[in-house]
């Protein structure tokens, strides 16, 4: 056992990799077996490293050591290097066919998640501007939610709340798109575009389109991530305008 953990302590990233392609082979496994395909095997992956997560504290499983690698594997940094890979996939030409759509989709995913996370802050108890901005902001992205809440000077539970509601959207896209693909048509590169510009959180949108087509990702990422940009530049400018006025 001594050597076997020396072997993980310096191999840390490696045995993370092992360790979710086992949790990967397991979904795929049960997904095939037990439901038939209903459920795909990405969103039971998901859901099981949900509750692995409760195992550990502040980092979740990467909180034993044994499972320290884990910390890295699933860091922004693999993160936004798998969404910039992803995104060098895609057909230019696919993408210009749903230029239109795709800004479109921008700006109604970004204004309906805004003002109704503002609104749930709202029934919340929250009546100043900068808090409902800081939340709705959030409501877009768990990246948004705290860039706003900074560059406005709101408290820190407030950006903590936003961050909270970013994570939830994230989760909810991540297994929510597989199983709502097929009736919404989420089956070709122009829906992914106009998906990734409707949904925005960057993590969720390629998560989920993984699960439902991988070859739909690096449609769905380009305008995520866009989303994200367009949110930090609208939600403490315009916006909180907006919502300043209408307080």
């Amino acid at each position: 056992m001594e050597v076997f953990e020396k072997i993980i302590d310096k191999n840390g990233l490696l045995f993370a990799f092992l360790f979710v392609g086992v949790i990967m082979w397991i979904s795929f496994f049960v997904s095939k077996h037990f439901t038939r395909n209903t459920i795909p095997g990405v969103a039971i992956a998901v859901m099981a490293g949900l509750a692995l997560a409760l195992l550990g504290d502040k980092k979740g499983i990467a909180d034993i050591p044994l499972f320290a690698g884990m910390a890295l594997m699933g860091g922004a940094m693999l993160r936004d290097f798998s969404v910039v890979a992803t995104a060098m996939g895609a057909d230019l030409n696919k993408i210009r066919q749903a230029g239109l759509a795709g800004s479109v989709s921008l700006l109604v995913g970004i204004s309906f998640s805004f003002f109704l996370g503002v609104i749930i802050a709202y029934i919340m108890g929250y009546s100043d501007a900068i808090s409902l901005t800081t939340i709705g902001a959030g409501a877009c992205t768990y990246i948004v939610g705290p860039i706003t809440g900074g560059a406005l000077g709101a408290t820190s539970d407030v950006i903590a709340i936003s961050i909270a509601t970013g994570v939830v959207k994230t989760l909810v896209a991540t297994i929510g798109t597989p199983l709502i693909a097929r009736y919404i048509q989420l089956d070709n590169p122009h829906s992914a575009v106009v998906f990734g510009g409707l949904i925005g959180t960057t993590s969720g949108v390629t998560a989920g389109l993984a699960a439902t087509d991988p070859k739909l990702v690096p449609y769905g990422a380009i305008t995520a991530t866009f989303y994200t940009g367009l949110g930090c530049l609208l939600c403490p400018s315009i916006f909180y305008f907006i919502v300043e006025w209408l307080i």
